[in-house]
């Protein structure tokens, strides 16, 4: 399948009973002190708390009645899997989710309030796999990836369809980058319209796969994982490396404190509640300032699933 022009706007049209359309937000505070025009897409605030949703409720109304009844499967560390229990919900359909022993309990537990069987698994990649594989033979669910999946991706590419709608002279979109479907959405969105719109994105040091595979093109795991932007663990696929590989101007490592740092920047000038994952972008701007000053900068903040519980322990030294 080819993602298009018109598949985005087919998507949005779509999804759009079934999603917030999310507000906008700038902040006087942080644009003087830093001399960029922010613009937060703000996802935090969107349907399960996370841009997840919009790719994975496209991607299930575009499965057949007979594909349906089935039910829909995945295995995810948690925005993703409540993308899908939320979609199941909706439906009246079953949603089967792998979910990793490591996943925060505040999304396991909202995984479970829509519904969805939950199947925990060990924390690594082969237990997700083959968890997943055993409920897809016993259940014949379909299974719907996080992030490599055409459908996926362009339900992804309606966020900064909305954004340019709402700001259509922007100059600049950052986007975090994990598996790579909401960047690589966010490249083919901009792409289609508003081409000449420059893509960034952020990515963690303890999970930076995503730089490394751009410069060798062929995807690439990280040296080593540790971050406390546990939404950005996974690594791309040959699908969304080539998408990013095409459109992307450059992807920018953030350490974990200047992760802290943005949060904190966010919950004490804006008054909203995001997780580490998304403001890793902001954080990549904040880093590179001198890169974006006297520019109009759409940063989209993926989602708000944070576990309150974690906020002494990033916090405990200062």
């Amino acid at each position: 399948m080819k993602i298009t022009k018109l598949s985005i706007i087919d998507a949005a049209e779509k999804i759009k009973p079934f999603i917030h359309k999310t507000p906008v937000l700038t902040n006087q505070t942080i644009n003087k002190m830093t001399g960029i025009e922010f613009y937060f897409k703000c996802e935090n605030f969107q349907k399960i708390g996370a841009f997840k949703i919009r790719g994975g409720m496209n991607a299930t109304l575009n499965l057949s009645k007979e594909q349906l009844a089935k039910g829909i499967a995945t295995h995810s560390s948690g925005n993703h899997a409540q993308a899908l229990a939320y979609a199941g919900k909706k439906l009246g359909i079953k949603a089967h989710i792998v979910m990793p022993k490591s996943s925060p309990q505040v999304k396991v537990n909202a995984v479970r309030g829509y519904g969805a069987n939950v199947i925990l698994c060990e924390s690594n990649q082969q237990a997700r796999e083959e968890a997943l594989q055993k409920v897809v033979d016993e259940t014949g669910a379909s299974f719907i990836h996080p992030y490599d999946n055409d459908d996926v991706i362009t339900g992804q590419a309606t966020c900064v369809k909305e954004l340019l709608e709402e700001i259509p002279d922007l100059d600049i979109v950052i986007t975090p980058v994990g598996g790579g479907g909401l960047l690589s959405g966010t490249c083919l969105g901009a792409f289609y319209f508003k081409p000449g719109l420059q893509v960034y994105a952020g990515e963690p040091e303890g999970a930076a796969d995503a730089v490394l595979s751009i410069k060798s093109g062929k995807v690439e795991k990280a040296p080593y994982v540790n971050t406390i932007a546990d939404g950005l663990l996974t690594t791309l696929s040959e699908r969304t490396l080539a998408i990013i590989k095409e459109h992307v101007t450059d992807i920018f490592l953030v350490s974990d404190e200047e992760i802290k740092n943005a949060l904190r920047l966010v919950y004490e000038r804006m008054k909203i509640i995001v997780e580490p994952s998304c403001v890793v972008p902001f954080a990549a701007a904040l880093k590179n300032a001198q890169l974006f000053k006297g520019k109009k900068v759409g940063i989209i903040l993926s989602g708000g699933n944070v576990d309150l519980a974690k906020l002494g322990e990033w916090y405990s030294e200062k």
